[in-house]
């Protein structure tokens, strides 16, 4: 059974709980890690999604997920790409699945929920939903106009000087590519979510969009070839979303894609967040829905 029934109901304060989420806190930068010392939850009976891309070393993944579930009645964590990365500055050196299953560890020891534990039952205003975080990597099956294979399409990024940093640093070991990696894991996915009872509407949590659509606003399109798989187009519809929560854009917005609400809530880099005229850090509010006006 992929489901778990826990809390909810508001009872201990009479304040009604709220399902929120953040993602790419990247806390490596100063200004980031003090946006996460000072996030606390609105309400102690409040959920928190993390969408990913955390940290890249074990030790930061550690304090800030330790600092949110020191403040939230419950955790998710969908790992992002910066989480995987084996970089030379992390004395922790595991690569590929075995460096997840390393970052699954320390989310349990945490009591932080990942994409290996049964799905918590959101019972809250707007549900019930069955939360489910997600793991699902990318194929480099979104590739950029005019290309129509993965190496015509990394030829082209490299000619065009955009190149994501996990060509270097995200090892699939012990498959041989990256998007071996991605299919086993869209494999198992579909078998957990179709165990989701066809009642159960969803809160679907992945740290890359499940459609291709959010790329279209990428200054450098060739960058979507690191965001997904064509795969996932339809998960939103056949396993009955009411959100779909995703990060990895750094272009926090709102959009509605076949009625179903898809919310990017990254914060990204503080160069990025300082052009905005929106205080960074802000959670976003998943279920129940945004407040009208």
């Amino acid at each position: 059974m992929t489901v778990r029934q826990t809390g909810g109901d508001g009872e201990a304060t009479g304040t009604a709980p709220t399902l929120w989420a953040i993602s790419d806190l990247h806390i490596a930068y100063p200004e980031n890690r003090q946006i996460v010392a000072d996030l606390a939850a609105p309400a102690p009976q409040d959920w928190l999604i993390v969408a990913g891309d955390v940290a890249e070393t074990i030790a930061d993944v550690r304090w800030a997920l330790a600092t949110l579930r020191e403040r939230f009645a419950e955790v998710i964590w969908s790992p992002g790409n910066h989480e995987l990365w084996t970089t030379t500055h992390d004395p922790v050196r595991l690569r590929g699945v075995e460096r997840y299953a390393h970052l699954v560890d320390l989310c349990r020891s945490l009591d932080v929920r990942t994409p290996e534990d049964p799905y918590l039952i959101w019972s809250g205003a707007g549900g019930p939903a069955a939360v489910a975080p997600l793991f699902t990597l990318y194929d480099y099956s979104f590739l950029p106009p005019g290309t129509g294979t993965k190496a015509e399409g990394l030829a082209y990024a490299h000619s065009t000087g955009i190149v994501c940093t996990d060509e270097a640093m995200l090892h699939p070991d012990p498959f041989p590519t990256r998007e071996q990696w991605c299919w086993q894991r869209l494999a198992e996915t579909e078998r957990r979510l179709a165990e989701v009872g066809p009642q159960l509407p969803t809160v679907l949590i992945n740290h890359y969009p499940l459609v291709r659509t959010p790329m279209d606003v990428l200054r450098y399109p060739e960058f979507a070839m690191w965001c997904g798989t064509d795969r996932t187009a339809d998960w939103h519809l056949r396993y009955r979303a009411a959100v779909m929560v995703y990060g990895h854009l750094h272009i926090p917005r709102t959009t509605v894609y076949d009625g179903v609400r898809f919310e990017e809530v990254s914060v990204g880099y503080p160069r990025e967040w300082r052009r905005r005229l929106a205080v960074p850090g802000q959670l976003r509010r998943i279920l129940p829905g945004p407040q009208p006006g």
